[in-house]
């Protein structure tokens, strides 16, 4: 073997290292149709994605749910469309200051809400039969607050630039990682959030993450401080989304409005991993394209072996968590340079102009402690 494939070969493995046990919701449904949960769903101008979330709810078969739409001072037919499906429906005005529009509209919800349970559910959600019922049970098992990121469902091409985000997002997380059980998580994820009445109060909630952009994360951090412990898992058979679907432009938005400040507050060894895993794949690319002057060299040779080798492993890391497809993994040189960019931009605007733009609001940006 060359020792050029050994300096390709040792970052690609570490994705094994952080991103190496997927867990997925259990299976096994317990006996839990007397625990009353409330649905909350945080909706600003979502007109066009919440109905197949609230038709998926109408198909649950749990019979012991209410369903709560707060709707974020939308300009849309949020809000009606939220009653006519029978939803509990909370119109708000203006954001207090102080507060950033999600964690305020989920506070508000949380505190209309009757149920034991409380299930934060994002606008572009869809839960899938008996979707419902396994939250409830892996909440049952696992207890404290529990987080299940939705299998990605897509349509166009450029919503699988989204690819090497998924990785890298899930990566950071710190919770499907080799070890375990043994690494804490290090966030939870906003789509699903699971926790009980009782804890959420008893904590704070969505009041501890009032002005935080990622809020899911900081929210996991903030009950963990308090002792409520995180449990991440990924939603597919349970709990699915799609995301973005409103061009590439809200795609790039999307992602610019969370990367850099999730950079900033992951952990520093993930973090390392994860930087020499995607250096190792530029320099994959950077070896065959040397093939036209070059020929084959042991660098190219190198090369051409760790490109197959990111295939199959990029191909084997998102297929549970969407249907990204063999071809999004193929290509995932246009993923990585789509994925720098956006990177960029998001520190520019982090760090430079200290703003993000998100569904019509200028979101400050606060340094992290």
């Amino acid at each position: 073997m060359p020792i050029e494939l050994l300096w390709l070969l040792v970052p690609w493995s570490l994705a094994f290292v952080f991103l190496g046990r997927l867990r997925s919701c259990p299976t096994r449904l317990s006996q839990t149709a007397d625990l009353k949960v409330s649905v909350i769903i945080p909706a600003r101008n979502e007109q066009a994605r919440l109905p197949p979330l609230l038709a998926s709810l109408q198909a649950q078969d749990y019979p012991n749910c209410e369903v709560i739409v707060v709707d974020d001072n939308s300009t849309d037919g949020t809000s009606a469309l939220a009653r006519a499906a029978g939803a509990t429906t909370l119109t708000l005005t203006e954001v207090p200051e102080g507060w950033l529009g999600k964690p305020h509209a989920c506070w508000i919800g949380a505190q209309q809400a009757s149920g034991e349970l409380l299930i934060f559910l994002d606008a572009d959600t869809a839960l899938e039969p008996q979707g419902l019922r396994r939250l409830v049970a892996t909440y049952a098992g696992a207890g404290g607050l529990v987080s299940v990121q939705p299998y990605h469902r897509m349509v166009h091409a450029y919503e699988r630039l989204s690819a090497l985000f998924s990785i890298i997002m899930m990566g950071s997380i710190r919770s499907f990682t080799l070890a375990g059980h043994r690494i804490a998580a290090n966030g939870s994820f906003g789509p699903c959030m699971i926790c009980s009445r009782a804890d959420y109060f008893r904590t704070g909630g969505h009041h501890l993450v009032r002005t935080e952009i990622i809020d899911d994360v900081a929210l996991a951090r903030e009950m963990g401080r308090r002792g409520v412990a995180t449990t991440n898992f990924i939603g597919h058979g349970t709990i699915s989304f799609r995301m973005y679907s409103g061009g590439i432009r809200d795609l790039a938005d999307g992602w610019t409005k969370n990367f850099a400040r999730g950079a900033m507050t992951t952990d520093p060894w993930m973090l390392l991993m994860m930087t020499a895993w995607i250096s190792s794949s530029s320099a994959t690319i950077n070896a065959v394209s040397g093939w036209p002057a070059d020929g084959l060299s042991n660098w190219v040779i190198a090369g051409a072996v760790a490109y197959v080798a990111y295939v199959a492993q990029i191909w084997w890391l998102l297929r549970r968590q969407g249907n990204f497809g063999l071809l999004t993994a193929l290509t995932y040189p246009v993923g990585l340079v789509f994925f720098v960019l956006i990177f960029v931009r998001s520190l520019y605007l982090t760090l430079v102009c200290n703003s993000v733009r998100w569904k019509g609001r200028l979101i400050p940006v606060r340094s992290p402690v």
